[in-house]
């Protein structure tokens, strides 16, 4: 039942974000004199259909429902870049296009800003990065009881009967706050049997535990990998801690990005070399590129139904950081996405040439075929995992 409940929610989330992603077209694309025609939730075919003579984003604008909950869709008059009657896009000037085009990836990039503020403010921003952004002068850091990550085969801890996922409260009475503390604990008192106090499914227990006499193998005297989760809440500050954690993670997402796409090039190209080092290195960078990557059954079988257990601050956190990558994504200069239009108009600008209708249609349709085939892959790579 979790399962079913986590990809409900991950469809509500993400046809949220593609609808706020359509909304701010649809909003500056208004502003900038082009007429909207239709303002869609969801893919067709239709479920309802509305025409409205008078609305926030014009008039005789028609507003739908459709069948295929993934998104949303926003559909303007003369879409293509050599359409020049008065309210087509194609009328609009370079810099309205620009601005329209980037309406998209300015929402989305601005709502996980404002999901990331909400959690600073009231739930708690979990520690998503090394040196988080923060404001030193209004940051109050809150950790969660110490879990037991992992518990090692036939060591003390798995001996005494802990499990995975129980929380430490005490040890011989001693409170434990972090985990450097419990480790401090568990060296202190090496090689003698110790109380361990911890709570289990909300049920308050008690384990004797014989802890080891030596770590010389680094597993620790308890037996067991730890973890703590850490969170920041902030008052006045929230706004800028919002802003700056956006910013911070969109600079990751693009190196990490960058990361993922090299090695995938580097292990295209060792695949055609020879010698059997190359072929080696080849695999260990494609496998790399392929862990790094995950789609919609990542997203729906996987992401959000954990974040759905975890609870809602969870949840809250993978809608801002899936905003964020569709703010990142649109704006790479990928046929048939956002920065993809505006990229190929700059170039014909550039070149003095005019966009026709058909070459406009050919290029992105080509991106976009390519775009499908890596959805397809990235699928087929998503069900490997999961088996």
């Amino acid at each position: 039942m979790n399962l079913v409940w986590g990809i409900v929610i991950g469809v509500i989330a993400l046809t949220i974000l593609v609808v706020l992603h359509e909304l701010g077209h649809a909003l500056v694309a208004r502003r900038n004199g082009v007429r909207v025609e239709e303002f869609g939730i969801g893919f067709p075919p239709a479920a309802y259909k509305k025409k409205v003579k008078k609305s926030f984003l014009g008039k005789n604008v028609v507003y739908s429902v459709n069948w295929l909950p993934l998104g949303g869709f926003v559909k303007l008059r003369g879409e293509h870049d050599d359409d020049k009657k008065p309210g087509d896009y194609g009328a609009a000037t370079f810099w309205q296009k620009t601005k329209i085009l980037l309406a998209g990836v300015a929402m989305n990039w601005l709502t996980a800003a404002v999901l990331l503020m909400l959690l600073a403010w009231f739930g708690g921003l979990p520690q998503l990065v090394p040196h988080q952004f923060t404001v030193a002068g209004d940051t109050h850091v809150v950790y969660n009881p110490v879990v037991l990550a992992s518990v090692e085969k036939d060591l003390p801890a798995e001996s005494a009967g802990l499990k995975s996922g129980d929380a430490v409260i005490s040890v011989n009475g001693e409170k434990i706050e972090t985990s450097a503390q419990l480790s401090e604990a568990a060296a202190a008192h090496k090689g003698e049997m110790v109380r361990v106090a911890y709570k289990r499914d909300g049920a308050e227990r008690v384990a004797h535990v014989a802890l080891r006499n030596t770590n010389d193998d680094k597993r620790g005297y308890l037996g067991a990998g730890l973890s703590q989760e850490r969170f920041t809440q902030s008052t006045w500050s929230a706004p800028i801690v919002g802003i700056g954690v956006t910013a911070q993670l969109t600079g990751i997402t693009l190196q990490g990005l960058g990361q993922v796409i090299g090695d995938g090039v580097s292990g295209l190209v060792m695949k055609l070399m020879p010698n059997d080092s190359a072929q080696k290195q080849a695999n260990q960078k494609l496998s790399s590129a392929s862990q790094s990557v995950g789609g919609p059954l990542s997203i729906f079988g996987i992401l959000f139904p954990a974040a759905e257990r975890a609870g809602m601050r969870y949840v809250v956190m993978m809608t801002a950081l899936i905003s964020l990558t569709l703010a990142v994504m649109n704006i790479l200069p990928i046929p048939a996405l956002d920065g993809g239009r505006w990229f190929v108009a700059a170039v014909f600008r550039l070149l003095k040439k005019p966009l026709t209708k058909e070459r406009e249609e050919k290029i992105h349709g080509t991106g976009f075929l390519v775009l499908l085939v890596l959805v397809v892959l990235v699928t087929i790579s998503d069900v490997v995992k999961l088996l």
